[in-house]
């Protein structure tokens, strides 16, 4: 339904600018970042955004506590030495965090599962907010409830910390196989799904009619190497987010600046050569090492990051 109050008319141009602002980074690759000398190796690697983190979720797995928003500090530090947008996350339901990214200028806030949660009951009312908002997602049902509190961007929540990829693969076959078998339902079926996604009828059935969702969709969690990042893009994604875990030799040490830096160019080249294997195996041959990763089956339900969020 159109929106028809003032209010609600600025409401849908705010959410349009704010997609808009997604779309640019359509193809690209955002990272993690933990530092100003990882933003300067992502600028020049040919990164679309950055990341600031305090800690990469590889060391909150490994070193438990409450993982809280990075320090404005080392965010403000990371925004002067960069040109391409930086983002920053939030916990989730933290709308206070949130408001004080917003006011340090940050271009997207992440309302984040890899962040202990702040609230068991509510997300940030994203509408609330001038700036966009980026949430993860496992299936069409959370995708949809995000995008109605606001978010402009969604991702998939993988497991972050783990370089496997492979719940990055499951959510993103989960979303797209979902959006394909709205496009076959009539309108009394289309109620059903929207009831059992526990979403508004008039999103589902603009996601059936548009066969996409109304904000960009990327993937998250998980990806490592120049072939994950082409594996995603090839399954559906239209961007790829990437952990600092690329600028480390394990998961808790940080390599020498020119493997990173070799690392990180790979995979951006690789992102978006994604149709072109042989392009993709030179990505792949650049990268000297492989990075250790944390097998997803090898952990507990309780220690999953992507459980967190509803």
């Amino acid at each position: 339904m159109l929106p028809t109050s003032p209010e609600n008319q600025q409401r849908a141009e705010r959410m349009r600018l704010k997609v808009g602002l997604a779309e640019m980074l359509k193809g690209g690759v955002i990272m993690d970042v933990c530092n100003v000398e990882q933003a300067e190796i992502a600028e020049a690697a040919g990164a679309c955004a950055v990341m600031a983190l305090e800690r990469v979720p590889a060391q909150i797995r490994a070193e438990g506590g409450v993982a809280r928003m990075a320090n404005p500090r080392l965010i403000k530090s990371i925004m002067a030495a960069v040109s391409i947008p930086v983002m920053a996350k939030a916990r989730i339901g933290h709308f206070a965090e949130a408001e004080v990214l917003a006011s340090l200028g940050v271009d997207f806030i992440d309302e984040s599962e890899v962040l202990t949660p702040a609230d068991e009951v509510h997300h940030i009312d994203k509408h609330g907010f001038e700036i966009p908002f980026v949430c993860g997602a496992r299936d069409l049902g959370e995708a949809l409830r995000r995008i109605n509190e606001g978010a402009a961007m969604i991702r998939t929540k993988g497991e972050a910390g783990t370089g496997d990829v492979v719940h990055a693969v499951k959510h993103m076959r989960q979303i797209m196989a979902e959006i394909r078998n709205l496009a076959g339902m009539r309108e009394d079926e289309l109620y059903v799904a929207a009831r059992d996604h526990r979403v508004p009828f008039s999103l589902l059935q603009q996601v059936a009619a548009q066969g996409r969702l109304p904000v960009p969709n990327f993937s998250a969690g998980g990806i490592a190497t120049p072939a994950d990042a082409a594996l995603m893009r090839s399954l559906g994604a239209e961007a790829v987010f990437v952990g600092s875990g690329i600028f480390m030799s394990d998961g808790r040490t940080f390599a020498p600046r020119e493997e990173a830096e070799q690392r990180a160019r790979a995979i951006v080249r690789a992102c978006t050569h994604f149709d072109q294997p042989e392009v993709v195996a030179a990505c792949c041959e650049e990268c000297d090492g492989a990075m250790k990763g944390l097998a997803v089956s090898t952990l507990a339900e309780r220690e999953l990051f992507q459980g967190r969020g509803w």
